[in-house]
């Protein structure tokens, strides 16, 4: 009878070629997405949020480079290193996405009738500025207004049923001083505090 030692088949102590890269790559998934919405939080201004990421984000980094430096010849522990700092890249973005944190100043162009856009929009609570111009067509209306992120959609859908060939703007706003947009619920529970649109 053959008896086969997992560690041993996978070239060395199990603790060496599994759970260390496993600890590793998941370390840099975390501290790389944290690392990620901190600088979404610096670009918005919020700089206690992103004080407060910044601290445990280094924390786990520290972490994930003792593991390396304990085991400067394994390069499984590379390979997990560079594979959870990819991943925790995707991963921040996609959480900074699924937030929606911040505002945007969106511009609808159009050179048809605006009145029922801008009815439709106003009966929504947008906050809008209206502007008469003159396009390399002809004279246009321009509506602009400054929006929670997670609103663009629902906004976007409703320029596309009003107006489908509009040209649409949207740009990031770092701060407003009054910023007039829809009345959503108020979101609670563990990131309630990171949904707020300033």
């Amino acid at each position: 009878m053959i008896s086969l030692d997992f560690g041993t088949f996978l070239g060395g102590n199990l603790h060496e070629t599994v759970l260390f890269p496993v600890l590793i790559f998941t370390a840099r998934v975390c501290d790389v997405s944290l690392g990620t919405l901190r600088m979404v939080f610096i670009s918005r201004g919020m700089k206690g949020r992103a004080a407060l990421l910044g601290f445990f984000e280094i924390l786990i980094w520290l972490t994930a480079i003792t593991y390396i430096l304990q085991n400067l010849t394994a390069i499984s522990n590379y390979f997990a290193y560079a594979g959870g700092f990819a991943m925790g890249n995707y991963l921040g973005l996609k959480i900074e996405e699924k937030m929606a944190i911040g505002l945007l100043g969106v511009t609808v162009i159009t050179n048809r009738d605006a009145r029922s856009l801008i009815g439709h929009l106003k009966e929504q609570k947008y906050g809008l500025t209206i502007v008469s111009a003159l396009g390399a067509t002809g004279r246009v209306r321009m509506v602009h207004s400054v929006i929670r992120r997670k609103d663009l959609e629902s906004l976007r859908r409703t320029v596309e049923e009003f107006h489908p060939n509009a040209f649409l703007t949207v740009q990031n706003v770092r701060s407003a001083s009054k910023p007039v947009h829809p009345p959503s619920e108020s979101v609670r529970g563990p990131l309630g505090w990171l949904r707020k649109g300033k």
